[in-house]
Parts: C-alpha cells; sequence; structure tokens
C-alpha cells in the first residue's frame, strides 16, 4: 500500500536530515512532502518540487506519518507524530538544566526515532514517567551519507565548525580570527569553515575576508562533504563535533564547557598550532576514547539509519497503541504552534495516530 509521509522542518540545516529519508520513501514508492514553518525553512524547500505552501495545503493532504526535525509539531494535523531530531546532544552548558535538555518532552510526539543508547537511555526513562509515547533506537538520518568511510591520505586540512551562542562561539573571538589568518596565511594548515546560518553577517563577513590559498569558507548547511575533506576539526561546542567524531578524526575545541576526554581542549588562541599538530598525529589513546563515546552515541556505521526510521513508522504506524496515554493538555504551547502558522482550531488528536481500517 502507499503511505503519505510529511517531513517537517523550521530551519534549512534540517534539509540534510530529512534529504535521507526522502530517498529512503521514494526508493519504496510511497509520497513524500515537505514542509517549513518559519522563513528559513520555507526558502529552503523551494528547491523541491514536493512542498507544500500552507499549512492548509498540509492539513488537505493528510499525512500518515509526520517525520519531525524541530521540537514541536502542529497537535492538529493527521499522522503519526515522530521525532527524527535536528541534532546530537551537543552537551553545551554545565549545568543541571542542561542534563535533561536533549531528552525534554513537548507533548506533541508518538513515536521518538533515537540515534543510539545515549539518547535511548534518556527517552526510555521519560517514557517511564510519561506513557504517551515509544522509543525506537534507529540511528539518525542525516549521517547516513557519511559512511561507509573513505579512507584517504591526510593533507592537513582542518574544519573549522562553530555554534551561534555569543558566549560560546570561536567565531566571535578576535583572537581566534588573527590566529587562524596567521596560520592560513603562512600555509601550515589547509582550512575550511562553515558557520552556523543564525550567525550575524558581520561575523560571517569577517571569516569571509581571510580568503586566501589556504583558507575556504563554504556558504552550505550540508556539511558531510566537507567532513570527509579535513583530517581534523576545529570548534567549540557545536554539535557538528559530534557528526565529525563518527569518523573517528580528532576534534580540537576552544573553550568546551565540558573537559570530555575524547576531545583536545584548548583555552588560548596561542596554542592553536600545537593542539592542531597533536590532533594530526591521531594519538591511541584519543582514538580510543572516541571509539568508546561513539559506540553509545550513535553505533551504526552502515549507512542505513533512514531505513530503519522508515520500518519503524510503518510499524508503529499499524501498531496497538490501546496501552499508551492520551498526550498532555499542552495548551500554551499549542496556542504558539497555532500563532507562528497564524491557523487558529480547536482540532487536537491527543491519541498516538494509527492508520483507519479503510486505508489498510
Amino acid at each position: 500500500m502507499n503511505y503519505k509521509f510529511l517531513i517537517y522542518i523550521s530551519y534549512s540545516y534540517a534539509l540534510p536530515i530529512g534529504t535521507p529519508l526522502e530517498t529512503e520513501i521514494t526508493q519504496r514508492g510511497y509520497t513524500v512532502k515537505w514542509f517549513a514553518d518559519i522563513e528559513d525553512g520555507k526558502k529552503a524547500i523551494q528547491q523541491k518540487n514536493n512542498a507544500l505552501q500552507t499549512i492548509q495545503e498540509v492539513l488537505d493532504y493528510k499525512p500518515d506519518v509526520v517525520l519531525t526535525a524541530t521540537d514541536s509539531v502542529p497537535d492538529f494535523i493527521t499522522g503519526l507524530k515522530v521525532q527524527i531530531f535536528h541534532g546530537f546532544n551537543a552537551q553545551k552548558r554545565p549545568s543541571k538544566k542542561n542534563t535533561f535538555s536533549h531528552f525534554r518532552l513537548r507533548g506533541f510526539f508518538d513515536l521518538y526515532c533515537t540515534q543510539g543508547p545515549s539518547t535511548t537511555k534518556g527517552f526510555l526513562a521519560q517514557q517511564k514517567k510519561h506513557p504517551y509515547f515509544e522509543v525506537v533506537e534507529t540511528g539518525w538520518s542525516k549521517v547516513d551519507p557519511l559512511f561507509p568511510i573513505e579512507k584517504r591520505e591526510k593533507n592537513h586540512t582542518i574544519m573549522i565548525a562553530s555554534t551561534f551562542t555569543e558566549s560560546l562561539s570561536l567565531a566571535y573571538k578576535d583572537s581566534v580570527f588573527q590566529e587562524i589568518k596567521r596560520l592560513s596565511t603562512a600555509g601550515t594548515f589547509n582550512f575550511i569553515m562553515v558557520l552556523h546560518p543564525k550567525l550575524p553577517e558581520a561575523i560571517v563577513s569577517k571569516w569571509k575576508s581571510i580568503n586566501n590559498a589556504n583558507f575556504k569558507f563554504y556558504n552550505t548547511t550540508d556539511l558531510i562533504p566537507l567532513y570527509k575533506q579535513a583530517d581534523i576539526m576545529f570548534a567549540d561546542t557545536t554539535s557538528a563535533i559530534q557528526e565529525f567524531l563518527l569518523q573517528k578524526k580528532p576534534v580540537v575545541t576552544f573553550n568546551h564547557t565540558f573537559n570530555h576526554n575524547y576531545l583536545l581542549h584548548v583555552h588560548q588562541a596561542e596554542e592553536l598550532e600545537k593542539a592542531f599538530q597533536e590532533a594530526l598525529l591521531y594519538p591511541e589513546s584519543l582514538l580510543q576514547n572516541i571509539e568508546n563515546f561513539i559506540l553509545d552515541l550513535h553505533p551504526y556505521f552502515d549507512g542505513k539509519s533512514s531505513k530503519r526510521v522508515i520500518d519503524a513508522t510503518i510499524s508503529f504506524l499499524h501498531k496497538d497503541k490501546s496501552h499508551l496515554k492520551q498526550k498532555p493538555l499542552n495548551l500554551i504551547r499549542k496556542y504558539k504552534m497555532r500563532k507562528r502558522l497564524n491557523y487558529f482550531t480547536l482540532k487536537s488528536y491527543n491519541q498516538a495516530y494509527t492508520l483507519p481500517k479503510t486505508n489498510a
């Protein structure tokens, strides 16, 4: 039978998350559409010929499954609401609140397709307290194109990536800018750089100005081709770190808030050259720490996480869900979602969606 899927996003950086899923869905002969609820995402999906432009079009489409790369999704549209995540748990701030931030429930989802044991454990713990959803570990669609890992000779290429929060972002640090400019001008290393799309244009322009034979800036949200080019990464607290580590390549971080043993930590710009040289040696103890970390983060190296997601959603779509509680009333979040979409209705699907027998 045919199933109707909707890939629901907010920001352009979700395109590489949804695209492998779209490919998997299309290969199976099912129907898939895209929808974005804010302007950045709306612009990004205009390149698609299967984008829905309005929430009314979404309602008319009546999806069976909504694959969501956002924290919230309209409760008033049909379909199984599936959280596929917009990033790994980046662990940016050392606080009690941060400990569970990746596992915060918004009350919208019927199924969480988790990325690996560390994520699965967190949501299973939440499920025991709030039994209105199920959890299936599938791996993460975004990293499917990363595999298989390609063996290549090192050429001293360093990928720079940065988060957008000013207090955490290396992109705002002039001392770091000056040191990278010096090292690239000297030809000591080759740099490729990408910045978070939420960073101010003035910051982006500043880094673009380096522009020399050994420094290239990329304006893209498709990071996997850059991961493959790079021998090591230089970053702050961005979740791109976890994605890059899946290749078992070292990462040097600037002022990271956690002293993780699978990262090389730097706190002064003048320490960068030495840290880069060390990372390029691929220290055996560091690689073992990376291995231990990624087996808990995302132990799937077959590039088939999208397949597992679609298998899990179709299976759950037909499954008896009478054991699940109703989703919480959640009035404030539901109102905010209606306000964002400028669509006000009393309709709300508070029970996990099951495909009607007439469609089976």
